[in-house]
């Protein structure tokens, strides 16, 4: 996967209010009308984030007669969450050291001729 891509994925979920439709997306599809409920904005503002979805392709449109529904794809949650991993096992093993390390801190200060 490219960077651009990452950048693309990142860059959309990095506002409030296109996580919240992701996550109502979640629940399944629905129509930008539905989408826009829960928002104080215009439709043309929805219209713009679902753009922004789509382009990183977490989103997929379709039409059906007049209505046009947005779908979430899982796909570049599952690469972003991959990408995210690797910097998340070396948290976990870094805090592993650290408390490691505190424990024989605190083991050495319960025992005054444990060598320093």
């Amino acid at each position: 996967m490219s960077t651009d891509r990452l950048s693309l994925i990142f860059s959309a979920l990095a506002d409030p209010t296109r996580r919240a439709i992701l996550a109502r997306l979640s629940e399944g599809e629905a129509t930008v009308n539905e989408l826009a409920e829960p928002f104080d904005i215009s439709l043309p503002a929805v219209s713009r984030h679902l753009k922004v979805l789509e382009n990183a392709g977490l989103i997929s449109r379709s039409r059906n007669a007049q209505w046009r529904s947005s779908k979430l794809e899982a796909e570049p949650l599952r690469e972003a969450t991959e990408w995210m991993d690797k910097y998340r096992r070396f948290w976990d093993a870094s805090f592993i050291r650290l408390d490691a390390h505190l424990r024989k801190i605190q083991h050495d200060s319960k025992d005054p001729g444990a060598k320093q």
